[in-house]
């Protein structure tokens, strides 16, 4: 899901949302890989460097922390100290997360062809075919619409064919003690790795499975729909019924997850993501629309009063709306009335870009779907 592009603003789902007791949470978070025999596919672009960096057993402020784990998951100190000492620093890692150089163009043009085109759109088409009961009750129970989640896992994985090839342990462990200092919230997103680092810890402990067998991407997000270890926790949803969860294997627990997560960050059943805004050059506030960013703050009067043209119903929309900007190089901007049901999708990669590329792929899936 990551690149070290503008375009992947943040982090992937839940970065925001740090699960400060995930250790506390069911045993059910995770499928036991030694149970099935199988390994997660391991087909990312992004490959993890052959000359890893030292381990963190070398590290005393490493094992220190580990020490500071354990009691907190109940676990024995030396299991936890193994299990992080035997993690190496990737500097791949750091320069995936470092931000981009100052003054690098937004596109959303370039962005929406990352993954609107005919391979990953036929490839949903694929998935939704052969998953149509499951997206069809989980629509039915929470109210995200099947081409939303299609949209989400088509966009993360291209539907589990790129999950991800760096060890979680890896990519945790750098991230959680040698977060680039540049990072304007360094400090931020170190404490939140080393939450992520040991929700994960908690999480293998309790189903049995080895901490370094499992593998994702340069933040340490797993499965097809590239959930980090507390979101695992907090909302994955064993939706085939099989006793576990699987985000690796099982469509249905996806699927079912996917549209746990969007229910829980508040998606409104019926509502549409967004609505088409024209500015009116000669009347518009934008610095006041733009300020609040992607968070919906205006009601559709107060919306129309600040130069933000919009159509009849959008102004019969039952809630507040944001304006959202998606620059485009040197051409003109895009602008739209973002909803509440568009701020959701925000929660799970903190970028307007990233929402409506799932949007956009949720609907090319949907038009090529036979008829």
């Amino acid at each position: 899901m990551f690149t070290a592009s503008w375009s992947r603003i943040l982090l992937p789902i839940a970065t925001i949302f740090i699960a400060t007791s995930a250790h506390q949470a069911s045993a059910e978070g995770i499928n036991n890989l030694k149970k099935s025999g199988k390994r997660p596919p391991h087909r990312h672009t992004l490959q993890q460097t052959a000359a890893s960096g030292p381990a963190y057993a070398e590290r005393a402020d490493a094992m220190q922390i580990a020490d500071a784990m354990a009691p907190r998951l109940g676990l024995d100190a030396q299991w936890v100290r193994n299990a992080i000492g035997q993690a190496r620093y990737q500097a791949s890692v750091v320069r995936a997360i470092s931000p981009p150089p100052v003054g690098t163009a937004k596109n959303w043009a370039v962005y929406r062809s990352r993954f609107i085109d005919p391979i990953r759109t036929q490839a949903g088409v694929k998935f939704w075919l052969a998953n149509r009961a499951a997206l069809e009750r989980a629509e039915q129970e929470t109210g995200v619409p099947a081409e939303i989640v299609v949209g989400i896992i088509g966009v993360e994985t291209i539907y589990g064919q790129q999950t991800g090839t760096y060890r979680v342990m890896d990519a945790l462990c750098t991230l959680a003690f040698d977060f680039p200092a540049v990072h304007p919230r360094a400090t931020e997103r170190a404490a939140f790795f080393r939450n992520e680092l040991e929700a994960y810890l908690g999480l293998t402990h309790r189903t049995g499975t080895d901490p370094l067998a499992l593998r994702g991407s340069y933040a340490g997000a797993m499965g097809m729909p590239q959930f980090m270890p507390s979101s695992w926790i907090r909302y994955g949803v064993d939706f085939d019924g099989n006793g576990h969860i699987d985000l690796f294997y099982s469509p249905a627990d996806v699927i079912g997850s996917v549209a746990n997560y969007f229910k829980a960050f508040g998606w409104k059943r019926g509502m549409p993501t967004h609505y088409s805004v024209t500015l009116d050059a000669h009347n518009e506030d934008r610095a006041a629309l733009l300020a609040p960013d992607i968070v919906p703050t205006f009601t559709p009067a107060d919306f129309a009063a600040k130069g933000a043209r919009i159509g009849d119903t959008a102004l019969q929309h039952p809630g507040t709306l944001a304006l959202v900007e998606l620059q485009n190089g040197d051409a003109p901007a895009l602008y739209l009335a973002g909803t509440d049901n568009f701020y959701a999708i925000t929660r799970y990669n903190w970028s307007s870009y990233y929402a409506l590329a799932v949007i956009e792929l949720g609907q090319a899936v949907a038009a090529a779907m036979p008829k």
